[in-house]
């Protein structure tokens, strides 16, 4: 009797343990995520040259449309101004030419016609011949020595429209402008030279944030239809990406992130999160 008693004991202490054990397998695993910003970008210089102006009141404050930073570009703009003149005698040395080539043009044809005609006069003499041939060929020489004058400045409008294109774009790469972005940090001082790839500033997109979690394997399974709870509230988040391969640091868990858009959160706060 005393052994069926002990039997049915151990029994009731195994049901205990596997209601209370129960609850736990039930609860969502808890995580912790910091707020940050969706993106944050390194800005570097597209040219080399040296830094007139850095505006350091703005560092570490979210600029709505401002200059950050500029570069010199003196030279640049002294260079397109000679290239836009220079592109209007072009113009119009185009235009004279052209009109000297429609008075060669006429000239080419009543050459042509008279040594036609005067080369079939059998009585026009030899001397009369030659001469009417040699002034159709001079005529015919500096009709195409003309167009090919024009041609030759067409070329020169083509590399001077390159020119300007080219400079218009130094100057624009060398006014660093932002807009709606949170300066971060700037990287330059006034007077520093910089080349073509010199980190200048760092800024970051306040205009959504994420949260970052690696997540086991099992925590996975049917992860997108669970809802997210932020500090024990429900919430509208969805899982923005989830990385296919194992993290390099959490060998064993998933990198995935939270997509927030307009956060009302602090950015840097530490969020409770649960999925369920």
């Amino acid at each position: 009797m005393a052994i069926i008693n002990q039997k049915k004991e151990t029994l009731t202490m195994k049901k205990l343990l596997l209601i209370l054990l129960l609850p736990l397998s039930l609860v969502a695993k808890v995580h912790y995520a910091k707020v940050e910003p969706l993106e944050t970008l390194t800005l570097k210089s597209a040219v080399s040259a040296q830094v007139t102006l850095v505006k350091i009141k703005l560092e570490g404050t979210k600029v709505s449309n401002s200059t950050i930073i500029k570069l010199d570009d003196k030279l640049d703009h002294i260079k397109l101004k000679s290239s836009k003149s220079s592109i209007n005698l072009v113009n119009s040395m185009i235009k004279t030419n052209q009109q000297i080539l429609t008075a060669l043009s006429s000239s080419l044809e009543r050459q042509k016609a008279y040594y036609g005609r005067i080369s079939t006069i059998a009585s026009a003499s030899k001397t009369q011949k030659d001469n009417a041939f040699y002034s159709y060929n001079n005529a015919k020489t500096q009709y195409f020595s003309t167009k090919e004058k024009i041609d030759s400045l067409k070329k020169q409008k083509l590399d001077l429209n390159y020119e300007i294109a080219r400079l218009k774009d130094s100057i624009s790469k060398k006014t660093i402008i932002i807009k709606n972005k949170f300066l971060d940090k700037l990287l330059v001082n006034r007077g520093d030279f910089v080349n073509m790839g010199t980190p200048l500033a760092q800024l970051k997109d306040l205009s959504s944030a994420k949260l970052v979690l690696f997540l086991e394997t099992d925590e996975l399974k049917n992860i997108r239809k669970q809802s997210i709870y932020i500090d024990d509230k429900k919430t509208n988040y969805k899982i923005s990406k989830i990385w296919s391969v194992t993290d390099e640091k959490y060998i064993s868990s998933y990198r995935t992130e939270i997509l927030i858009k307009e956060p009302k959160e602090n950015f840097s706060k530490l969020l409770k999160v649960e999925f369920k």
